[in-house]
């Protein structure tokens, strides 16, 4: 079997062309060819000579996604679920958002799990087995093939992307990681890595390393609730992860990294919608430098919960700005089409 070359760091690429007679700064080419220009074929290598090209096909191949399903909605959002080398389907997402009918942010929502194991009970994506761990080229490969969807559909580049498709980034950490590097890295995509947030369910100890390892880029928390009662409910991570974990774990991550932390919470119907939660979140967002963004649920069959009314969040949202707390509301996307996490992937898999 073929060698994935997409594997292979720069130096083991080199020290490969040099321990088979070939000139080692070929392998500076290839790389270029393979991360900052995103080839997906060794003929696309044109600056190689074609026996170069037939010993590198010979030894090694790319294993690029493909676009299995699209869905564009009425909003503008476009879902695709893509075809991995070996049949399986994740999900990723492009999100347009205007501002006074101009473009104003590109955002590439990405995958980095085939499935989840976390069971979150209110997300599409947990009602699947997880079945692997994506590579880092994989994760990339969404990007791509985003960016190329808002070049064709907008004649925009993304300026953003978020870690919160199908899986939990955390648990995929080393892939992860290199993946934002190979899209951050000059010799990469070279986005800044600002631009990019990570968004986790919530690994105390995976916050830390995150810490440890002074990541630019941003941290999201998927809080839901801030009481670890109605949040062992609908997050099972919580009863190995408490608040009070997390709440230490993410204190350490902003003292390494000056990153602001942001919170994500879903408003659903009579769970987690009173002024009471309300107080209880602003309470935790008092640990750390933070940002609430209240995000509109995207209802799957496989649960019951429902949003909360209009009213209902504006009184929640309200009492945190009364506090001094930064708060977004993210209206839900793509209503008409399947935009819950992993509601196309999961309806192929």
């Amino acid at each position: 079997m073929k060698q994935d070359i997409r594997k292979l760091t720069a130096v083991q690429l080199k020290d490969w062309f040099t321990k088979n007679g070939e000139q080692g700064f070929r392998a500076k080419q290839v790389h270029e060819w393979l991360w900052k220009k995103s080839a997906v074929s060794f003929e696309q290598m044109t600056n190689l000579s074609l026996s170069t090209r037939e010993v590198l096909n010979a030894n090694f191949e790319i294993r690029p996604l493909t676009v299995d399903q699209q869905q564009k909605s009425n909003d503008g959002t476009i879902k695709s679920s893509f075809k991995l080398f070996d049949g399986n389907l994740v999900e990723g997402v492009l999100i347009p958002a205007l501002r006074n009918d101009d473009l104003d942010r590109m955002t590439a929502c990405v995958s980095s799990q085939v499935g989840c194991s976390l069971t979150c009970k209110f997300c599409a994506t947990g009602y699947m087995d997880r079945k692997r761990n994506l590579d880092a080229a994989e994760i990339y490969d969404q990007v791509v093939a985003i960016d190329r969807q808002a070049k064709e559909n907008y004649d925009a580049p993304l300026t953003n992307i978020v870690y919160m498709g199908m899986g939990e980034p955390l648990l995929n950490y080393k892939n992860v990681l290199e993946s934002v590097d190979r899209i951050t890295s000059p010799d990469g995509l070279g986005m800044s890595p600002k631009r990019i947030t990570v968004s986790t369910a919530g690994i105390a100890k995976m916050i830390r390393q995150l810490g440890d390892d002074e990541v630019k880029f941003n941290l999201a928390l998927s809080l839901h609730a801030a009481n670890d009662q109605k949040r062992d409910q609908i997050m099972p991570i919580n009863e190995s992860n408490t608040l009070e974990a997390l709440g230490d774990a993410l204190t350490y991550f902003y003292k390494k990294t000056g990153t602001r932390i942001t919170f994500e919470y879903i408003l659903f119907y009579n769970f987690n919608d009173t002024l009471q939660d309300a107080q209880e979140l602003w309470k935790f967002t008092k640990r750390v430098p933070a940002k609430v963004n209240i995000i509109e649920y995207n209802p799957i069959a496989e649960a019951n919960f429902k949003n909360t009314d209009p009213q209902t969040l504006d009184k929640f949202a309200g009492f945190l700005e009364s506090k001094g707390v930064i708060v977004n509301v993210r209206r839900s996307r793509g209503k008409d089409i399947d935009a819950a996490c992993g509601q196309l992937a999961g309806k192929n898999a």
